[in-house]
């Protein structure tokens, strides 16, 4: 098999597509809504769950003016401080343990996103077994360096980079003793659109960087996500919440159980469905043969009577000659008594 594992889980295209629930800050500061989210994650099939560590006074500074206000009036938090956000947004560090506890217990793998070196020192001390690096960090390379001197697989989004700074983030991940690496194509808007997601990326991110890819999906929905597992994607992530209606800092563009369930469920079949090239009937389409058209005799044909248009058709099933040699039988004589419903075959031909 290609690819690697994290824990027990095997990434890559020989295995089904690595679903992760991304809780993020649709805990809403609830530590029992933060472990129903677990628990609905589990029921609706994610094969891990995936937290982001930081606290805002290890994101930004705590000022709400110039650019640490967010002014843009599309934003989804306009008119807050960037420290205001992450306030309410970031997970208490000591919910980890028992989120990730849970999340085990329930049969789920269980990591998180660090935003700083003392993030990666804490996340060391619950063995995760494996990071993943946000898109708005993925020029950060102290911080890729850190990551990767754990030795555990590396899951890098690449929203905004351009290739240049993805070459340099996954050369300097793989010197400082990266070996298991996903690139993760992802637009950073919130939510995205489907016309600025360019899945076509998927595929040349893996021939350009050699290593295995996914999906980091921000839009609406699971159609995104299915149509990079079939482009080559072997990860997708999705923010995950109970009710979008429950309101939170990601909730607007996050999965509700009944469609994470729906994520699971077509994600992989769009992998099965990949197969490989295959022409002619499979093995499952063997009986299926019986039901082509052949030649028939559809009105009784005395031995020596001519085969015309009126005693002989192409219909189903497909036991007589194949059609294509119709033009051939007609005007030609039977050899013998042939009763109505007689596959045609060339010795009946006198």
């Amino acid at each position: 098999m290609s690819g690697f594992k994290i824990g027990s889980r095997q990434i890559g295209r020989d295995a089904p597509p690595f679903v992760i629930a991304e809780m993020s800050g649709n805990h809403n500061q609830s530590l029992e809504r933060a472990l129903a989210i677990v628990e609905a994650a589990a029921q609706a099939g994610a094969h891990a769950l995936k937290l982001q560590t930081y606290t805002p006074d290890t994101m930004t500074l705590d000022l709400d003016q110039g650019e640490f206000h967010i002014g843009d009036p599309n934003s989804l938090w306009a008119g807050t401080s960037l420290y205001k956000l992450y306030q309410e947004a970031y997970t208490p560090w000591e919910w980890h343990q028992p989120i990730f506890e849970r999340a085990k217990a329930l049969g789920m793998l269980a990591f998180s996103t660090p935003f700083d070196e003392t993030a990666v020192d804490f996340l060391e001390t619950l063995d995760v077994p494996a990071y993943k690096i946000a898109s708005f960090e993925n020029t950060d390379i102290p911080l890729i360096r850190k990551v990767a001197a754990t030795g555990k697989p590396m899951i890098i989004s690449t929203g905004m980079a351009n290739v240049a700074e993805l070459d340099e983030s996954v050369r300097e991940a793989r010197a400082a003793g990266c070996r298991d690496l996903v690139l993760l194509k992802c637009t950073s808007t919130y939510p995205a659109t489907p016309q600025n997601t360019h899945l076509r990326t998927i595929p040349h991110l893996r021939e350009l960087f050699g290593c295995e890819v996914g999906l980091s999906d921000h839009t609406m929905g699971v159609g995104a996500a299915v149509a990079a597992v079939a482009l080559g994607a072997v990860v997708v992530e999705k923010h995950f919440t109970l009710r979008r209606a429950d309101g939170g800092v990601d909730a607007t563009f996050s999965l509700e159980p009944a469609e994470l369930a729906s994520l699971v469920l077509e994600t992989e079949r769009a992998w099965q469905a990949m197969g490989q090239v295959q022409y002619g009937a499979t093995s499952a389409e063997q009986k299926s043969l019986v039901y082509r058209r052949s030649l028939y005799v559809v009105e009784n044909i005395a031995a020596g009577e001519v085969f015309s248009a009126d005693n002989v058709r192409a219909i189903r099933p497909g036991l007589g000659l194949p059609p294509k040699h119709l033009e051939v039988v007609l005007g030609r004589r039977a050899g013998r008594d042939l009763p109505r419903g007689t596959p045609l075959s060339w010795d009946c031909l006198a």
